[in-house]
Order: structure tokens, then sequence, then C-alpha cells
């Protein structure tokens, strides 16, 4: 008898991407005729069962689902989680908790995975690099199958599903406006790239509190960071990066962050230079979680709610499961964020 394999080794052994295999798999045109019948043959001799997400569904219901999130750094990740167990221990689910990493491939295998063990939806956060790649055939394959998946925060119109977002233009735009109120008017602001959407939304709030104030935007004063890795792994790039900013354009007054671990990153580079927070530069981020509350001086932060995120993420998903009086539309709600002034601004 043959050893089971798997899509990872699969796409190993035949010398492609995970995607690739998943597509062949799925008779994906996308995918030349030649290439998915090499997969597809390679496949049959090893007994793999493509698909196991619709034949889980198609064999047994459990009142089990599964959540994706990219990584467990972040606090707001982190409360996202306490939400959604919340509610499924209230409405008798389990949960099962998987971490892409920021990585494709890995979130692809996760959801694989996850079907063996018979989940019955999805609560998905999209890794960066499934996001820099836009391709979400593994998302669109589980729909099309008649399983439920529910976005949240990072979210893409390509994708037809209940959604779970907060007002990001808004809520930077709010932001950079506190900064201006304190009279800051040079605001430096550290994101991401555009095709994460939170890091594009908070940007295009930045850009328009500038013009509403009539203050002329300057592309140096806005640092979007490469990070399809984890956090951890390119704040020495971050750092090195604003150090650089700072230097060269010393009336920077303000930075406004979009996250807490990269407002630590400001502190500890604003600390190097010997400036003062808030006097020399003022510092507001998202994310209201530990480090921005036991910093010193304690972080104003954009409190998103993320537990609130999980709450209305699971009841939206469980609902569907359930076949409860819901829209057949999918539905994208709205969490209401709120500025917590402390001592950074």
């Amino acid at each position: 008898m043959k050893k089971k394999i798997t899509l990872k080794q699969l796409a190993t052994e035949l010398g492609v991407s995970v995607s690739t295999v998943s597509k062949s798999l799925n008779n994906s045109t996308e995918i030349s005729q030649e290439t998915r019948e090499r997969i597809q043959a390679f496949a049959k001799f090893y007994n793999y069962r493509p698909n196991n997400i619709a034949l889980s569904l198609k064999n047994k219901k459990t009142k089990t689902i599964g959540v994706i999130i990219p990584e467990v750094v972040h606090h707001f990740f982190a409360m996202v989680v306490r939400g959604v167990e919340q509610v499924a221990v209230k409405r008798g689910y389990n949960v099962l908790i998987s971490l892409s990493n920021e990585s494709f491939e890995k979130e692809v295998i996760n959801m694989e995975t996850f079907a063996d063990s018979l989940i019955g939806g999805f609560i998905i956060s999209p890794s960066k690099e499934t996001l820099k790649k836009q391709d979400y055939h593994h998302i669109h394959q589980t729909m099309e199958e008649g399983m439920p998946v529910v976005l949240f925060d990072r979210t893409v119109p390509e994708i037809n599903c209940d959604k779970v977002i907060v007002n990001d233009a808004q809520v930077a735009l709010l932001a950079t406006q506190h900064l201006l109120d304190k009279g800051k008017k040079n605001i430096l602001l550290l994101t991401t790239e555009d095709y994460i959407s939170v890091g594009r939304l908070r940007t295009q709030g930045y850009i328009k509190a500038l013009k509403l104030a009539g203050i002329p935007l300057d592309n140096k004063l806005i640092i979007k960071t490469e990070d399809s890795k984890r956090s951890d792994i390119i704040l020495p790039a971050l750092e090195n990066e604003l150090k650089t900013a700072l230097n060269e354009s010393p009336e920077i007054d303000a930075i406004l962050a979009v996250n807490e671990i990269y407002a630590a990153a400001a502190m500890r580079v604003i600390r190097e230079l010997e400036l003062n927070i808030p006097k020399d530069i003022a510092l507001i981020c998202f994310t209201d979680g530990v480090i921005s509350k036991y910093a010193t001086p304690p972080l104003t932060t954009v409190n998103q709610h993320g537990k609130q995120i999980g709450i209305e993420a699971a009841n939206l998903l469980i609902d569907r499961l359930e076949q409860k009086d819901i829209s057949e539309t999918p539905i994208t709600k709205v969490v209401a964020c709120e500025i917590v002034e402390r001592f950074s601004t």
C-alpha cells in the first residue's frame, strides 16, 4: 500500500508550486492541459485524494470552525480569536486555529488540513503573500463546494463572501486629524504596501486628512514596508529606514503607525536619536494592545475592537452553517473604532 502523499509533497516531487498542483487537481484551465494531465496522473498513482474540502463537507457536517490568521505576534489577531472562541463556546462549536505565517503555501495547506478535520466553515485573514499573489483559488474552491467563509481585516473584492471590517480610511483620517489638532504639521506615516487592503486604505485616509488641512503631500514622509514576511523579521529594516528619514527630515514632528509593533520600532528609533515623545515627535498607532498600554509613555491608539470583530465573524459564520434567517447576499459588517488618547500625543 502506497504511503499517503500530501499536496506539498506532490508539488515538491513534480517541481511545481502548491497553487499549480491544487489548480490542476481541480482541472483549472489556468494550467496547461499537459501539466494538468501530468499532475493528475501522478496524484492518481499515489492515491492522492483531491478536494478533501468537498469530500468532508459532503460526508459529514461538524460543529467545528477553522480560523486561519497570519500571525500571533499582533495583539489584534489574538483578540479576534478570543471573540471567535467566546461565540463558539456559547453556540456549541469547537474552534481550530492555524497560522499561515504570512505564507500563501501554508495557507493553502492549512485549509486542506482543516478539511480533513471535517471543518464546517472558515474565518480567515489572508496572508500577505496571498494578497501579493492575488491568488485566491483555494478560498473560491472552498466556497464553490458550499462551505461558508468569512473574511476579516484584510479583505478583497474578488472574494464574494461575508466580511467583517473597520472603516480604515475614515479612522486613519481621524487619527491624522488628531495629530494636526495637536499642532503637528509634518506627519510621517509608517504603513504597508498597497496590496494589503488595510495599508492602502489607511494611507488614503492619511492623505485625505492632509488635503483637508491644506498641507501638501510629501511622499518622503510615507514609509511603506515590503513586509511579506512576519513583522518580527522586517523590524530591523524598518528601524533603519525610519532613522534615515528622521535624520534627513528633522522637521518631522509626528508619526502615524499602522500597528503597535511598528510604533514600538518607532519609539526605539526616537529614543536612539535622543528625541522626546510627544514634545519632539508625537506618536499614534492602530491596535490598542499590551505594547501600547505599557509603553513609556503609553501610546495614543486607534482601538479596532478586535474581540468584537471576532464575535461578529463567528456569528456570521455559524448563522450560515445553521442556515439561520440570513440574507443570501454576502454581508459586510463594519465595526466602529475609537481613538484612545494617552501620553504620546
